[in-house]
């Protein structure tokens, strides 16, 4: 697997894990587009998430990465951020200081992720990356765009994830399932443990009744 897929994949939660296949988009060769989430908790770090699979992975691509921001209400963009390696760049004031890149580290950018740090309630908003990749095929290059949206809103304290409170559910129930299960298995062994003490003793007790009669028996005969 490409280190831009487990970089990736390395931002998800255990519990998505399980259900992964319902938030990939698309599948290559080693690179699944993973949606980025959406909710950030202020004052905290916030991971946004922006991958672009290749369609062809044994071609060689050069790739610049860019993100621009559209606060809540408004209606143009401004250009926040420029990777194209080795050089990342932060481009606006409010964000500086405040943007490290984790995505892809080499020419060939497919995670375009950045992380967030001390969000506020001014970060709000959309925000959009954009991937300007460069194959290089034999004889000719060709040019291709590709661009992703993210909404994201900020909020005081997080909410806990759908996949988080099923899979924490699973797990209760699983619990209660094999302490039912240890509970029959214990209920069992005691009962068979029971019935082979009563029936040792059953035997024990008819092997005593015949040794008191084949004894009665000699005793009789001496006597005659």
């Amino acid at each position: 697997m490409s280190g831009s897929c487990l970089m990736a994949l390395a931002q998800v939660p255990w519990p998505l894990l399980v259900v992964i296949g319902l938030f990939v988009c698309e599948c290559m060769g080693g690179c699944a587009e993973v949606d980025s989430k959406t909710e950030a908790v202020r004052g905290e770090a916030f991971v946004l998430g922006c991958i672009s699979c290749k369609r062809r992975e044994e071609v060689s691509a050069i790739t610049t990465l860019d993100w621009h921001f559209k606060p809540q209400g408004e209606e143009n963009y401004t250009h926040i951020f420029h990777y194209e390696h080795p050089t990342a760049e932060v481009l606006d004031e409010a964000f500086m200081g405040r943007l490290d890149w984790l995505g892809t580290l080499g020419e060939d950018v497919q995670a375009g992720t950045v992380a967030m740090h001390n969000i506020s309630y001014d970060d709000a908003g959309t925000y959009r990356c954009t991937f300007t990749r460069t194959l290089l095929l034999a004889g000719f290059r060709q040019h291709v765009t590709v661009e992703k949206e993210v909404e994201l809103s900020v909020v005081d304290v997080a909410n806990r994830e759908l996949a988080a409170v099923v899979s924490e559910m699973i797990m209760y129930a699983l619990i209660v399932l094999l302490q039912l299960w240890l509970i029959v298995v214990v209920v069992y062994c005691y009962k068979k443990v029971s019935e082979d003490m009563d029936a040792r003793e059953a035997r024990r007790a008819l092997k005593e009744h015949r040794e008191l009669l084949d004894c009665d028996g000699v005793s009789l005969e001496e006597g005659k």
